[in-house]
C-alpha cells in the first residue's frame, strides 16, 4: 500500500513540476516576479499532494516569528526535497543559495537564474567563490526578498547532527540582519534516499530570530543549538 501511495505521489510530483515548467516558459522573458509566482504555486502544490497521497499532515509553526518590516535571512534544516518547495509557500519569494551544478540542468537552471538564485561551489576555494559574499549582500540589499540557506550543506537524516557550514556565519556577518532558524522533520516522511515515502506529520518550525551582533562562531553555535533542539522536540 505504501509503495502504491509513493508511486502515485512521485507520478503527480514530477508530472506537476513538468507541466508548471512548460506553462511557465513565457515567464523567462517577463519580469522575475512572474517566475517567482510559479515557484510559490509549486510550493503549495507539493504541500497539497503530500497531504493527499502520503496521508500526511503538514504544520507550519511559528509563522509569527517571520519579520514583517525588516530584512532577514532564513537558515533551515535540510532533510528532503520537501522544504525546497514548501518554504516557498510561506516565505515571500526567497532568494536561494544553491550548488552551481543545479544551474546546468536544462530549463530548470534557466528558471533558477531568472529568479536570481546565487550559486556556490561547495567545499572549495575557487575564483567563482571569491566574490560570493559580496554578491549575496548586494542582492539582498536590492531585493525585498529574504535569503534562504541550508547551513547543513546537504540533505541529512532526521537524527543526524552534522556541523553547520562556516559560510552561514560569514553570511550573518556580511548581511548584518536577523536570521530566522527553521527546524523540521520532513525526513521522517520523505527520506533523502529511496522512492518510498511514509505517512505521518511534517512539522516546519520557524524559531525566534537571532539578531545581528554576535561573532561568527557564537552565531553558528547558537543556530545549531536552536535548530537541533527543536528538531528533537518535533520528531
Amino acid at each position: 500500500m505504501q509503495l502504491l501511495r509513493s508511486l502515485l505521489f512521485n507520478l503527480f510530483l514530477y508530472t506537476g513540476i513538468t507541466l508548471v515548467f512548460i506553462i511557465a516558459l513565457p515567464s523567462l522573458f517577463l519580469p522575475p516576479k512572474i517566475t517567482l509566482v510559479f515557484g510559490k504555486f509549486l510550493g503549495h502544490y507539493v504541500v497539497f499532494i503530500v497531504k493527499i497521497f502520503l496521508n500526511t499532515k503538514v504544520e507550519f509553526k511559528g509563522i509569527e516569528n517571520i519579520p514583517k518590516t525588516e530584512k532577514f535571512f532564513v537558515a533551515s534544516a535540510h532533510q528532503s526535497m520537501f522544504e525546497t518547495f514548501a518554504l516557498q509557500s510561506v516565505l515571500n519569494y526567497p532568494v536561494f543559495i544553491l550548488k552551481k551544478e543545479l544551474l546546468k540542468i536544462p530549463l530548470f537552471g534557466l528558471y533558477l537564474k531568472k529568479i536570481k538564485s546565487i550559486e556556490i561551489v561547495r567545499d572549495t576555494t575557487t575564483k567563482d567563490n571569491l566574490n560570493f559574499f559580496d554578491k549575496v549582500a548586494n542582492i539582498i540589499k536590492n531585493e525585498k526578498r529574504p535569503l534562504l540557506i541550508f547551513p547543513q550543506g546537504t540533505r541529512v537524516k532526521v537524527k543526524d547532527k552534522v556541523p553547520f557550514k562556516k559560510g552561514v556565519g560569514r553570511i550573518y556577518e556580511a548581511l548584518n540582519i536577523s536570521c530566522v532558524p527553521v527546524a523540521l522533520n520532513s525526513g521522517k516522511v520523505w527520506p533523502k534516499q529511496g522512492i518510498i515515502k511514509y505517512p505521518g506529520k511534517i512539522t516546519v518550525s520557524f524559531l525566534k530570530p537571532i539578531k545581528p551582533g554576535l561573532n561568527r562562531d557564537e552565531f553558528i553555535k547558537n543556530l545549531e543549538i536552536k535548530i537541533y533542539d527543536e528538531i528533537k522536540n518535533i520528531s
